[in-house]
C-alpha cells in the first residue's frame, strides 16, 4: 500500500518557501540600485571579445586574402561570398567579398580558417541597422589599411611562394645549393 504524503508537511515546506522569497525580497528592497548607464559607461571587454569582422593587409600593403574559400566553407551559417581571381604577376586576389552581418554568429571560424590571417575579428559591436540590406558588408567596408593582430605577417613570404623574391629569400628557407660544387 502506498503512503500518502502528510498535507501538514506540504503545506509548512510551502510557507517556509514563501517567506524565504518574501524574505529575499525585503533584503534587495532597500539597497541602492545597480544601474551602468550604456552609452556613458561601457564595461571593459574581455581580451579575446569576437565581433566585427576586418580584412587586413600585409606589411608591403597588398591584400592579404588570396580567395581560398576556406573562410566560406568554415562558416556554420553561410554568410561569407566571394569571388577569386588571378593578377597578371601570378596572385591571387578576392575580386568581391562579401559577409552577411545580419547572419553572422561571431564564431570565429573564419578566423581560424584563413591561411593567411586575413580575416580578423575585432572587438567592435556597435553596428546595429534597423535594415537588414545595411548589415551586408562589401570588401571596401572590411578591408583596413593595417595588418591587424598579427602586423608583420606576409603569407607569400612566409609560404615560399615563388612570385615574390627569388628562391631562398623567403623566411626560415636556406639558400639553394650548387649542385656542381657537391661534386667530388
Amino acid at each position: 500500500m502506498v503512503e500518502r504524503p502528510d498535507w501538514l508537511t506540504f503545506s509548512w515546506a510551502a510557507l517556509r518557501g514563501l517567506w524565504a522569497g518574501h524574505m529575499m525580497v525585503l533584503r534587495h528592497l532597500f539597497r541602492p540600485a545597480v544601474t551602468e548607464e550604456y552609452p556613458e559607461y561601457q564595461r571593459p571587454l574581455p581580451a579575446r571579445t569576437r565581433a566585427r569582422i576586418i580584412l587586413t593587409r600585409d606589411p608591403e600593403g597588398e591584400e592579404r586574402c588570396v580567395a581560398c574559400f576556406l573562410c566560406a566553407a568554415a562558416c556554420p551559417v553561410s554568410c561569407i561570398s566571394m569571388a577569386g581571381e588571378e593578377r597578371a604577376d601570378g596572385r591571387r586576389w578576392a575580386r568581391w567579398f562579401r559577409i552577411n552581418f545580419a547572419r553572422c554568429i561571431y564564431c570565429g571560424l573564419c578566423e581560424e580558417a584563413c591561411p593567411t590571417l586575413a580575416i580578423q575579428l575585432t572587438p567592435f559591436f556597435e553596428f546595429c541597422e534597423p535594415d537588414l540590406l545595411r548589415m551586408v558588408a562589401e570588401k571596401k567596408d572590411l578591408l583596413v589599411d593595417h595588418g591587424g593582430k598579427n602586423k608583420e605577417y606576409n603569407f607569400y613570404r612566409r609560404a615560399g611562394v615563388d612570385m615574390v623574391g627569388g628562391k631562398g629569400t623567403h623566411i626560415g628557407e636556406a639558400q639553394p645549393v650548387n649542385l656542381k660544387s657537391n661534386m667530388p
